[in-house]
């Protein structure tokens, strides 16, 4: 017995047939049309970066976990890219001489993690990347999250489905050091642990605290700022810090209809965050998880060049988009099949039947002719089991008259129509489906 190679994609990895590949490219389109539409450009860059990349500001896990790692033959460390932010301030650092800021670029990447796979985690990913460069005004903030609310919005999501949560890693850090005694040299660690808060047992998170060199009244300050609201969160710092917060300007003056939540817990995993940080919450009880996030990096091109150039973004990845339009009904149905069948009655005909066929391609519709002859009748067994909505049939009399059958067969209609008006005739029958 012959020995066969597994047909699963690799752990992690999915393929995606075409049912699944048409709602996908549906909601994708939705999105870049959306975006496309507050004026950012697309582009796209390589998937493999310079390990050094990752390991210089996308934190510890992911760099030392999480990469997808090789030596090319010159013996250069390369990874595959398990994000685009590194990427596109590279991209950018490399091109400000001739850039006009502010940039406004987004992406449509696939990315890979060695991780877990899980319900909305997988090893590889596609992520739409929507960023800002070179504008620290608030209303940068103000334009992440009006498109935020747009894309969802354009998908079918009601503002009751989710809630976008916010905060500011300088007040953050500032509540730390003022409140919790917090040295500089932990809080780094301070914030891994605050990332994953909610998703381990506090017990587990205050033994963390305590490994970081905590004291127990440095740790039930900080556990005690796990809780406060944004008016208890304020009255812990010095006025200064929360004067020049964009997160605090935006909630107290309204600049946005969002729906926007003040949240000390969102802190983001990754390094390179300097302030404004915000994650995208579903409330549905089926999936109550973070659907996607983002947030300011202002420094992130200094890796590269001297110039100091100022972000803010988001990453929107697919895994647990698809998770929330899911759990709210919102995926749209899968739209693959052909929508003609064009067909002749006799060989001297086919010439004919091609050009019909070309004309119909032309005017955008999506069309088959048949392959191999099995007959007329069971041609339209064939397409109607397909889901084809309708089948043009050349005959010899309808040839000399200028015109061909046009056969609806889910409605098992069939009339004459010149073949200059077939087009129209499908198009406008579509659409009242």
């Amino acid at each position: 017995m012959a020995d066969f190679l597994n047909t699963a994609p690799y752990r992690g990895t999915r393929d995606f047939l075409p049912e699944e590949m048409s709602v996908r490219l549906q909601v994708f389109e939705t999105l870049y049309r959306v975006i496309e539409t507050f004026g950012f450009q697309r582009y796209d860059g390589p998937i493999l970066e310079p390990v050094e990349v990752y390991e210089a500001k996308s934190g510890v896990e992911l760099a030392e976990k999480q990469l997808y790692q090789l030596t090319d033959k010159a013996g250069r460390r390369l990874a595959l890219r398990p994000e685009m932010t590194p990427s596109v301030a590279r991209m950018i650092a490399a091109n400000a001489g001739r850039l006009h800021f502010p940039v406004r670029w987004y992406s449509h990447p696939n990315c890979h993690r060695y991780e877990k796979p899980q319900r909305g985690r997988v090893r590889e990913h596609w992520q739409i990347n929507v960023d800002i460069f070179g504008s620290e005004s608030v209303e940068a903030e103000v334009e992440i999250f009006e498109l935020i609310h747009a894309m969802l919005g354009a998908l079918g999501a009601p503002r009751s489905a989710y809630e976008l949560r916010v905060n500011d890693r300088v007040l953050m850090l500032g509540a730390l050091a003022h409140h919790a005694g917090v040295p500089p040299e932990a809080q780094k660690g301070v914030l891994s642990v605050l990332d994953r808060w909610e998703k381990v047992p506090e017990e587990t998170s205050r033994g963390q605290l305590g490994a970081l060199g905590l004291a127990a009244a440095q740790i039930d300050k900080v556990a005690g700022l796990t809780r406060l609201d944004l008016d208890g969160f304020l009255a812990l710092l010095p006025g200064e810090e929360a004067r020049t917060s964009p997160v605090l300007r935006i909630l107290r003056e309204g600049l946005l209809e969002a729906p926007l939540a003040f949240n000390p817990l969102i802190v983001r995993g990754l390094d390179y965050y300097t302030s404004t940080v915000f994650e995208v919450f579903d409330v549905s009880p089926e999936n109550r998880r973070s659907i996607f996030g983002g947030g300011r990096y202002d420094n992130l091109t200094e890796l590269f060049s001297k110039q100091r150039i100022p972000g803010i973004g988001f990453g929107m990845g697919d895994v647990t988009l698809f998770d929330f339009l899911g759990s709210h009904g919102l995926l749209p149905a899968p739209d693959v099949a052909p929508q003609v069948l064009v067909l002749c009655q006799e060989e001297a005909l086919r010439s004919a039947a091609r050009a019909i066929a070309a004309a119909l391609r032309a005017a955008g519709l999506r069309v088959v002719t048949p392959l191999e002859a099995a007959g007329l009748g069971k041609e339209l067994k064939r397409a109607s089991q397909r889901g084809i909505r309708f089948a043009v049939i050349v005959g010899k009399d309808e040839e000399a008259r200028g015109a061909a059958a046009l056969r609806d067969l889910l409605r098992s209609e069939q009339r004459e129509v010149a073949r200059g008006d077939l087009a129209a005739a499908i198009q406008a029958a579509l659409g009242r489906r």
